[in-house]
């Protein structure tokens, strides 16, 4: 199991690289996550929901994604409360209090048998289960009821190894601190240190490396160099601005960032792309000084109708219509989507309290929030303006849009064992498009498409986005495979019950 010392401390990108490295020794392997908090989500073949990041800790692995990767994920829909995602499927919205709370101890042992579970299968059908931790160890205030951590770990008698990121500076801090915030028991289960992101000259840190060594009773199994341009999907943290090179005047493309944003994942691929320079604007903010754009994207939310409560009240409704008459483009995916049409009704209170919101009044349609998600893989064709392409993606959303005219739809999709059928809608001027497909940029020729119809003349320059990704996971074992010592490594992969104490480690 890999712990960080705190958020981000390259715990994802660790086990993924990992993964790849034993899958290229011939080893199945699996990735786990007990418990994730996060709004980027992926669809798995089991027809599950998962974190983006055990997807993508799956790709490297070399297997489908499967809803015992992640069998606890927890996707917030307000500042106090999220809706909680089991063994793939959704359950339930709880508050905070609820879940980390003192009185969390009866839900937290019933998630814990479906963590156990998923986790069971997995070590009988995989020669290596990869465990990523969340967060810190060592958040004493969450230490009762815990399974994210060393709740897991004591559970599933797993061993640790503990990761920090040199690069937010105080590295021998965080490792030093975090092992003595932990109990005797959680201490003797932490079997190395790891430290990411180091620049520089190597021998200035090895006397800090001796002396954590000797202060801990801990080996450093390595430390991992800082590396720029990998192409992994985000857990969650989001990418600000990307600029485009060259001399040609890029595409400009600005995308909303609503409260609470999901799959913001959808964009990496124009982050990418040579001709585009993409902006990321919070919705919170006013929109006065808002540069303006070619394309305009609302991305997914989890919280659809608060989410544009907030563009509303922030001017942005006049803004987008002033885009829109100076002949710019509109593109919304799944809850920007939906915020496009006339309305949207919540009569279960399923994203915030019951009730209907006005939408934006662009495209002829309502959506109505239905318990009972809807998560399906894709694959179809895009359709415009004379041209179509195969395009392959993805769904997760409990609305059900309705047309209330007459329209033409952008996408053909199929899903496994379904029969094709249209989805979202274009708007008669053709400025406005909508859908519920996630992924819509990942293809190279859907990407080229749908920039040439925002406005991007002369390009065939999309990136291939799994190409990309194989790549950077490709770079980031050969990095592990030279800087940790994965001989070592392999021999604390196993049960503490069969290893020796601390000082008996090699």
């Amino acid at each position: 199991m890999v712990q960080g010392t705190a958020s981000d401390a390259g715990k994802t990108t660790l086990v993924a690289g990992l993964c790849r490295v034993f899958a290229r020794r011939g080893l199945r392997v699996a990735p786990f996550k007990p418990q994730n908090m996060a709004l980027n989500s992926a669809v798995t073949q089991d027809g599950g929901e998962i974190g983006r990041a055990q997807a993508l800790q799956a790709v490297a692995c070399g297997v489908p994604a499967h809803s015992d990767f992640n069998p606890v994920l927890l996707k917030p829909q307000s500042d106090t409360s999220a809706q909680v995602v089991v063994q793939g499927r959704a359950l339930s919205v709880v508050e905070a209090k609820d879940f980390f709370g003192p009185g969390a101890r009866h839900y937290k042992q019933k998630v814990m048998t479906a963590v156990l579970d998923s986790f069971e299968r997995l070590r009988a059908g995989y020669q290596r289960v990869l465990v990523e931790g969340a967060g810190s160890p060592a958040e004493i205030n969450l230490r009762d009821n815990d399974i994210a951590n060393m709740g897991f770990a004591e559970a599933a008698d797993c061993p640790v190894i503990l990761v920090a990121d040199i690069d937010k500076g105080g590295v021998f801090a965080q490792l030093y601190g975090t092992l003595m915030l932990l109990s005797e028991a959680e201490r003797a289960r932490v079997k190395g240190l790891v430290i990411n992101r180091f620049r520089g000259d190597i021998r200035l840190l090895e006397s800090g490396l001796t002396m954590i060594e000797e202060l801990t009773n801990k080996p450093v199994l390595g430390v991992v160099p800082y590396l720029d341009n990998l192409v992994l999907d985000a857990e969650d943290a989001i990418v600000r601005h990307a600029s485009a090179g060259g001399d040609e005047r890029p595409l400009k493309v600005l995308a909303l960032v609503t409260p609470r944003i999901s799959n913001h994942t959808d964009l990496d691929a124009l982050r990418l792309h040579p001709r585009v320079e993409l902006t990321l604007v919070h919705a919170g903010s006013k929109p006065a000084q808002c540069p303006p754009a070619d394309l305009v994207i609302l991305p997914g939310s989890k919280a659809v109708r608060d989410d544009l409560a907030t563009l509303l009240a922030n001017g942005w409704k006049s803004w987008l219509d002033r885009h829109l008459r100076f002949g710019g483009k509109l593109i919304g995916i799944c809850g920007g989507y939906q915020m496009l049409g006339e309305r949207i009704d919540d009569p279960l209170g399923l994203e915030s309290a019951a009730g209907s919101s006005a939408g934006l009044g662009y495209l002829p349609m309502t959506t109505r929030l239905e318990a009972g998600k809807q998560l399906r893989n894709v694959t179809g064709t895009l359709h415009l303006e004379g041209e179509s392409c195969a395009v392959h993606g993805y769904e997760i959303h409990c609305g059900r849009s309705e047309a209330q005219a007459a329209h033409r739809a952008p996408f053909t999709l199929i899903a496994e064992g379904d029969s094709p059928r249209p989805d979202g809608m274009i708007c008669a001027d053709n400025q406005i498009l909508g859908t519920y497909l996630h992924g819509l940029f990942d293809g190279v020729e859907a990407c080229n498409q749908l920039l040439a119809w925002a406005g991007l003349n002369h390009s065939r320059q999309a990136v291939a986005l799994e190409t990309e990704r194989e790549a950077s996971l490709n770079r980031l074992a050969d990095t592990l495979e030279q800087h940790l010592n994965l001989n070592l490594l392999e021999q604390l992969m196993q049960p503490t019950t069969q290893q020796g104490n601390d000082h008996e480690q090699p």
